[in-house]
């Protein structure tokens, strides 16, 4: 088998230097990826000075990786695909979803989309190298086409916090998806399996790049984790990383030409309509009834892109489109109202020529229709249809009974 050269961090050299220690008092390590819960703490008490010279091995050793030595990794008995073998770019320089085209309503609906979260024991300061612990990994295979096409989950054996800091995550932990940090007994998976196992799962065409999207306020959280779990296994990867706030825009770009309010997308995305549906959570997550579940969030996100934008590109929902129980409800009402081109709303307002003049009469395939002009960010909502009558109901309660004494008094 051919020795792996993929990119070192300096954190590898030095769980590397401690593992004969390791093997010396007993403990179950074999290789560099069984020893690194065992060396964090370790790793947090040394001096700048002496990680600097971890630093400086790590740079040699990723200076003598070569084009050649990482074509050699696609022959081992579990190939990464060769659109996947790239360097990763910095968090700064995360791509945009905007930059996304297609040939037509076609290309559009055949098109398939990774929708990506990975959960974490907390969120630790910036001054610890150790930002996240991942502990849940869900992504979903999913295009307009066939709805969740596969799905991918696995809870993480995660390193050990940095001391100090583990009731702080266990608490963030107990706050949100609820995931114990020690003794759970499915955190069997490390990280070299589950990053070997999610490039395994996209199986991209040759030569077509993957895309994956999650939350933009998951963004950076999950690029971190995905680097981190890249940098242990000893792969260089690039997975391209997208917000699937930009994705929605540039779907209904593609149709009408016009975009809905961002607030609205987000809004849509924050649903809480899918929280019990069957077959949306894990199995460990639904039976103790707790909500947050990366595998969740993944479907969710497909659930909120198949119920409005299906019947735009005129697709028919299945159960692979919405849970079982809400696909009857989704061909029989529109639920979404959405005023497009959002971002001429307060300038067409400003002119005073009111919002029937610029929208014009409804059409038999034009889904999604202006429904207040009042709307203060351009778009509104209803999953129970519109009301024709405006302002809150006190106020209205207060004008009748001022129109009443009125007309007493008269």
């Amino acid at each position: 088998m051919a020795q792996r050269r993929g990119s070192r961090s300096s954190y590898y050299f030095f769980v590397r230097d401690q593992l004969p220690e390791l093997q010396q008092r007993g403990l179950p390590v074999t290789c560099v990826v069984d020893a690194i819960p065992y060396c964090s703490q370790a790793w947090a008490l040394l001096t700048k000075e002496e990680k600097m010279v971890y630093t400086e091995k790590a740079r040699k050793w990723n200076e003598k990786c070569s084009q050649k030595t990482v074509k050699e990794m696609c022959k081992l008995a579990h190939p990464v695909p060769a659109c996947l073998i790239a360097k990763m770019p910095s968090v700064t320089s995360l791509p945009d979803a905007s930059a996304m085209s297609w040939k037509n309503d076609q290309a559009v609906v055949a098109d398939i989309f990774y929708f990506l979260n990975i959960y974490s024991h907390g969120k630790l300061p910036s001054h610890c190298e150790q930002r996240f612990l991942p502990c849940e990994i869900g992504c979903v295979k999913y295009s307009l086409q066939d709805g969740i096409m596969a799905d991918f989950h696995h809870f993480i054996d995660p390193e050990l916090p940095p001391r100090g800091f583990r009731y702080h995550c266990q608490a963030a932990s107990d706050a949100t998806h609820k995931i114990p940090m020690s003794g759970f007994p499915l955190s069997r998976t490390c990280y070299a399996v589950v990053f070997r196992e999610l490039l395994e799962f996209v199986q991209p065409a040759r030569g077509v790049q993957p895309h994956f999207y999650c939350r933009s306020d998951d963004r950076f959280r999950i690029y971190w984790c995905l680097n981190r779990m890249a940098s242990v296994t000893g792969i260089e990867s690039h997975l391209e990383l997208l917000a699937v706030e930009d994705l929605v825009l540039e779907l209904y770009r593609q149709k009408y030409q016009k975009e809905p309010s961002k607030t609205w997308v987000c809004r849509e995305l924050d649903a809480f309509l899918w929280d019990f549906s069957s077959n949306t959570r894990c199995k460990w997550h639904e039976e103790n009834d707790i909500l947050c579940c990366a595998l969740a969030s993944c479907k969710k996100i497909a659930y909120c892109i198949s119920k409005s934008l299906a019947s735009v590109y005129g697709v028919s929902l299945t159960a692979a489109h919405l849970p079982l129980q809400d696909s009857d409800y989704g061909e029989s009402t529109n639920t979404n109202t959405v005023i497009l081109d959002a971002g001429r709303f307060q300038k067409m307002k400003a002119e005073g020529s009111g919002c029937d003049r610029h929208f014009g009469s409804p059409s038999r395939d034009q889904e999604f229709l202006p429904s207040n002009c009042d709307s203060p960010r351009g778009a509104k909502t209803s999953l129970y249809g519109t009301s024709i009558m405006r302002g809150r109901g006190i106020t209205r309660l207060l004008k009748s009974a001022s129109d009443l004494s009125k007309s007493f008094s008269n």
